[in-house]
């Protein structure tokens, strides 16, 4: 069909479908790790009083590392199902891979809702979030991995405003726990509104995908036979943050682990034009060029998760109780962190900065690590071995804010030097080696945030 012939998007309608998909399919990880203060007051026990969203507990709810154990079982399932991928979309169709994971997650989340209202001794409600936790966590994996094949066959534009949504599901959880905090009602309704409000984004992206086949443009793209590899294709970030309309807002840090689309049409730019080479290319080949790269997107994610939020989380205001205190973790840990990181992944769309054969990238990726010791000394209380040296909330915004900023660049940056590492035919098993890697980076810096729990 003629490039005058591709229909049009009649009220940009399939674009704010693709917004609300992207939105709706990771507002589940957000959603769980800004409650934490919920979760742990509701782990204290069934007569406890620390059931305000917004309160910091470090009592008796930590025997139970909820920080720790909602972060590895949020990742174990994206390193699973990355594995699992091709023989998920082989052996399944990709409606029913979309629209069951969207129901399911759906359930389990008015589950979660439900069970503000049910009293619960800790021990099985612990058990019953951590099994919902899993399984959101891995019907997530399966929903993004899905639709960002269907993405594949459609213009980038649609890509960025999927990824746009994916990058403001974690300001708009933290927006919400805010407002719930702030609408003045008993802690029991605020947080029954603060779970019912992901339910209804869920229920959203299930009516936008259904409307999908009904819109001409969507159509006409879907309608294409993708090629072999199509669903497992990622464009990479650069390429997405260079769309036209600038849409590719980035993500939080289990995102980025579906942000990698390879574009076989675009060529690398500092390697010379050659003849596709036939047959496939070797891993082990294409790992020996990016394994550098790949292994600092692995220690940027490997810091980030080993103490955000297990740790941050935990931090508390110096200052004495009152309003400040109490909306100082949302604040200043989610809402800060997911704005900030937005802003890093989005310099990469001005300047690469070091490049692929630069030195530095390494090194800046290794100067991160002192952000792990510098949170463990901020105010956490009721530690029991390290001291606390930076008691002042100013000490931790600042912290934060380089953090935040620091792995949104970082982890764009890595995913934007990969594919210019390779030659053409590469790259997509570069893509496929970069999304294990970064879900392997998240994997273990959850495992690794039980130990430097155990060490305050």
């Amino acid at each position: 069909m003629a490039r005058g012939d591709v229909p049009q998007d009649s009220y940009h309608l399939v674009g704010v479908s693709f917004f609300v998909l992207g939105l709706g399919t990771l507002l589940p990880w957000n959603f769980f790790i800004t409650a934490i203060p919920y979760f742990q007051g509701r782990l204290a026990g069934p007569n406890s009083t620390l059931l305000t969203l917004g309160a910091n507990h470090t009592g008796p709810a930590d025997t139970f590392n909820f920080n720790n154990w909602v972060t590895l079982l949020s990742q174990l399932p994206l390193l699973l199902f990355t594995l699992l991928n091709s023989f998920l979309y082989q052996c399944i169709p990709e409606t029913v891979r979309v629209l069951g994971s969207l129901l399911v997650i759906l359930l389990l989340f008015a589950l979660t809702a439900a069970l503000v209202k049910v009293d619960m001794t800790p021990g099985p409600f612990f058990s019953v979030t951590m099994a919902s936790v899993w399984f959101i966590n891995s019907f997530c994996a399966v929903l993004q991995g899905s639709l960002f094949g269907q993405l594949g066959t459609m213009p980038s534009t649609y890509s960025s405003l999927f990824l746009s949504g994916q990058g403001l599901a974690g300001i708009f959880a933290a927006l919400a726990m805010l407002m719930s905090m702030a609408s003045g009602v008993d802690a029991q309704t605020s947080a029954l509104g603060y779970f019912i409000t992901p339910c209804v984004g869920i229920f959203a992206s299930i009516v936008c995908y259904l409307r999908l086949p009904y819109m001409e443009l969507a159509r006409y793209y879907l309608a294409r036979k993708p090629a072999p590899a199509q669903g497992q294709e990622l464009e990479t970030k650069a390429e997405l943050l260079q769309a036209d309309e600038k849409n590719g807002i980035p993500r939080s840090p289990q995102k980025a682990a579906l942000t990698l689309e390879l574009d076989p049409e675009k060529e690398p730019e500092l390697e010379p034009e050659e003849p596709q080479k036939p047959g496939k290319p070797s891993v082990f080949v294409v790992f020996r060029k990016i394994w550098l790269t790949a292994l600092c997107l692995v220690l940027v994610f490997t810091v980030t998760l080993s103490v955000f939020p297990a740790i941050t989380a935990m931090v508390t205001s110096s200052t004495s109780p009152g309003k400040w205190s109490q909306f100082f973790n949302p604040i200043c840990c989610f809402l800060l962190f997911n704005i900030m990181d937005c802003l890093g992944r989005s310099l990469t769309s001005y300047f690469l900065w070091p490049d692929q054969d630069s030195r530095l990238l390494p090194l800046l990726v290794c100067l991160r690590v002192l952000f792990i010791p510098l949170f463990m000394l901020c105010h956490v209380p009721q530690r029991s071995r390290l001291p606390t040296l930076f008691p002042q909330d100013a000490y931790f915004i600042t912290f934060m804010m380089v953090f935040a900023v620091s792995n949104g660049y970082l982890v764009s940056l890595t995913m934007c030097l990969a594919p210019r590492q390779v030659l053409p035919h590469e790259r997509e098993v570069a893509g496929a080696l970069m999304t294990f890697f970064l879900a392997l980076g998240l994997s273990c810096g959850a495992s690794l945030s039980f130990l430097f729990k155990a060490l305050l």
